[in-house]
């Protein structure tokens, strides 16, 4: 029993359809709209499917099956394609199938997992695993609380995709196909706000820029503060988080992948502390990959091989969509050497050519974007705090040491 909720084996509430899985070499697969699955996600997209409905996909083997970085259970909805590298499980009558997801999630696995060199999760070690079982209508309440965070989280994602979209495209207009002046070349209707419409030249000069305009380096608009070599000697296990050099995620950066030091030696190196909102560029290893630090009480530090935008506005999104463009990460890896590790250096980055408008261009194209950037970026801050809700809520509620009522309060104050 668990504080109530009695445990069952996964193999006697589950149907198992491992049988149905069938991996295809990457020269073999054809392109198209459905998911390709492997032990932690999506790998491809293929033109065919094996599986419709709602599924629970568990990792079958992989360093994560002990480093548990990521969830090793996956709430999979739709058409797909799977290989033999996750288990494909559906509850029965007895088990909701998210619930499932969760529990597995929950479960403390490291006894069933086998292999030293590649850790292995079995299908008879996956159907002895226990996890909490409760009544169907307590499964649904507890699913109902923690799917409608994941709901939420899900959300904000797809909003600040659609928010990258809409910036990226922008841009792509304004500074890269000049849509405006060859509109305006075209005799066509306005498409901007009147004061916005006028700050675009009537034409381009023969180099094809928009006349006025010219062709200038990064360097020109920011600069760049390499980060501080903090001593392996300097860890602790908690602390004033130091973004690491894998830490650097697309748009964002993640501070759950960080090493911490001491509040004593972050004051010491005070200079190198970063602010919500700061831009960062990888030097090493994810060469031109960048992201922004996201809303959080404990700013981290700027550690070596990482190194962040600096502008006389501290943010410039004029600057941030610069580097955010995928051509900016192109150039930094060609200007990237090192045969062991990539590296390039921030004097290659400061001279990525980028186009050189007006100051009150550049103001507009700020006004404009600013907002989605800020919205963006508040986003990955809801994200940050539905997420420790989550994490907090899942143990807690299969264990049965909070109940559905009690977490359901919890759960509205960030909803």
């Amino acid at each position: 029993m668990s504080d109530g909720y009695p445990l069952r084996c996964i193999g006697d509430i589950t149907e198992n359809l491992d049988a149905r899985r069938r991996p295809v070499k990457s020269g073999d697969r054809r392109p198209g709209p459905y998911r390709y699955y492997g032990a932690q996600g999506v790998v491809d997209h293929v033109d065919d499917y094996l599986f419709d409905g709602q599924f629970v996909l568990v990792a079958e083997d992989g360093e994560n099956l002990r480093s548990r970085k990521q969830p090793i259970a996956l709430w999979v909805q739709g058409k797909f394609w799977v290989n033999n590298h996750a288990h494909i499980l559906r509850g029965n009558s007895e088990v909701d199938t998210r619930y499932l997801f969760y529990a597995v999630n929950a479960s403390d696995i490291s006894g069933y997992v086998t292999g030293s060199t590649i850790p292995k999760l079995s299908q008879g070690n996956l159907n002895r695993i226990l996890i909490p079982c409760p009544s169907i209508s307590e499964q649904r309440a507890i699913v109902s609380i923690l799917g409608a965070l994941d709901d939420k989280i899900d959300l904000n994602r797809r909003m600040n995709e659609t928010l990258e979209a809409m910036v990226r495209a922008i841009f792509k207009d304004w500074f890269v196909d000049f849509g405006p002046t060859k509109a305006k070349m075209g005799g066509r209707a306005p498409y901007l706000a009147p004061e916005v419409w006028a700050l675009f030249p009537d034409r381009l000069d023969d180099g094809g820029q928009p006349e006025g305009w010219g062709v200038d380096r990064l360097g020109a608009f920011t600069e760049l503060q390499n980060g501080y070599a903090f001593k392996s000697s300097d860890w602790q296990s908690n602390g004033v988080p130091v973004v690491k050099i894998g830490s650097v995620k697309p748009a964002v950066v993640d501070l759950t992948e960080v090493s911490f030091i001491s509040p004593t030696l972050a004051e010491e190196h005070a200079a190198f502390r970063l602010n919500v909102g700061d831009v960062l560029v990888g030097l090493t290893g994810y060469v031109g990959e960048t992201g922004r630090i996201p809303p959080t009480t404990n700013c981290p530090m700027l550690n070596q091989r990482v190194a962040r935008f600096s502008t006389s506005k501290n943010f410039s999104p004029f600057v941030c969509a610069c580097v955010r463009d995928p051509v900016f990460k192109i150039y930094a890896e060609t200007k990237a050497h090192g045969s062991a590790q990539a590296n390039v250096s921030t004097k290659d980055l400061l001279d990525y050519p980028v186009v050189n408008p007006s100051e009150r261009m550049i103001g507009a194209f700020d006004d404009l974007v600013g907002v989605l950037f800020e919205r963006s970026l508040f986003n990955f801050g809801e994200i940050s705090t539905l997420a420790a809700t989550r994490d907090l809520l899942l143990p807690k509620l299969m264990s049965g040491e909070i109940r559905v009522k009690d977490a359901e309060k919890m759960a509205e104050e960030v909803l």
